[in-house]
């Protein structure tokens, strides 16, 4: 993994730390280990083990590609993205008067809780792909 691989994946892991984001682990010894990576009891530990330590030799979430994504979520995020639609791109960042910042954030934040692969991943071999129903 390269460490512009690394930087990427530790981003996201970091985002999705509130979503207990399902991980695969694979240690030195040979093993795996899975769970859900959260803010109360192991991320220090798995984030410092494998970023830091190189105590674990490959670590990949679970993440769904945006490809699974149902009618109902598509209609529930089309309304948390409703106050950017419309706007030219290049009048985004002109002002803060003409851009609602807190879309942009509910945006992330929705797509880190539904667990959707929106940095592309899967296909960096850096994820895997959720089985269907792993986050119901």
């Amino acid at each position: 993994m390269t460490q512009q691989d690394k930087e990427l994946l530790f981003t996201d892991l970091c985002s999705r730390l509130p979503y207990h984001v399902r991980l695969k682990v694979w240690l030195k010894d040979g093993t795996t280990e899975e769970g859900a990576l959260d803010l109360e009891h192991n991320y220090g530990d798995v984030l410092r083990d494998a970023f830091y330590y190189n105590k674990i030799i490959d670590i990949k979430p679970y993440l769904r590609p945006m490809s699974s994504m149902t009618e109902e979520e598509k209609r529930e995020l089309e309304k948390i993205i409703d106050g950017i639609l419309g706007y030219n791109a290049k009048n985004y960042f002109h002002s803060e008067d003409d851009y609602n910042w807190n879309t942009l954030y509910n945006t992330h934040d929705w797509l880190n809780s539904h667990h959707f692969d929106y940095r592309g991943l899967i296909s960096k071999g850096l994820a895997l792909e959720a089985p269907k129903g792993m986050y119901k």
